[in-house]
């Protein structure tokens, strides 16, 4: 056998194995992630119980476009005037496609001043992100935002 020839044949046998490798990525990135709507929908019902949810008063600002799910920029605030009588106890933020319904739970109380956090969270795919406010009184509010996601993230199992 020539050397070109051996050449070749390593040439063909890595990339036959670059090759299939790139195909265990592609159906590993195209499992679906576990949570799905109705999960996210079951975790509200745990975090509200029977109470009524509310529109309003919780904003969540994350970019409405992304381009790499591994690193999303987001501000949730609630308006709230932050006193004794009258605060946010906790802020939750849920989604309804990554690996788990749950992104982030932040306990407050009215000596934060502000009820307002900002952070960096993954996203798996494009999807539903809301954030629940719950109130000193027992209400709940709660505000969503849509993000597309290009790149998703959340690809490898928690």
């Amino acid at each position: 056998m020539k050397q070109s020839e051996t050449s070749l044949t390593r040439r063909a046998a890595l990339t036959g194995a670059a090759a299939s490798g790139a195909g265990l990525l592609v159906l590993r990135s195209s499992e679906p992630a576990s949570a799905t709507p109705e999960a996210m929908r079951a975790v509200l019902r745990t975090i509200t119980g029977d109470a009524p949810v509310r529109k309003g008063r919780v904003q969540l600002d994350l970019p409405p476009l992304v381009e790499n799910g591994n690193t999303v920029p987001m501000t949730v605030t609630v308006d709230s005037p932050m006193t004794a009588r009258d605060h946010v106890t906790a802020i939750h933020v849920l989604n309804e496609r990554n690996p788990q319904p749950y992104i982030v739970t932040v306990h407050l109380d009215h000596r934060a001043g502000k009820a307002s956090f900002s952070t960096r969270i993954k996203l798996g795919d494009t999807q539903r992100v809301i954030g629940v406010a719950k109130m000193s009184d027992g209400s709940f509010w709660i505000g969503e935002q849509e993000v597309i996601v290009t790149i998703a993230a959340c690809l490898e199992t928690f």
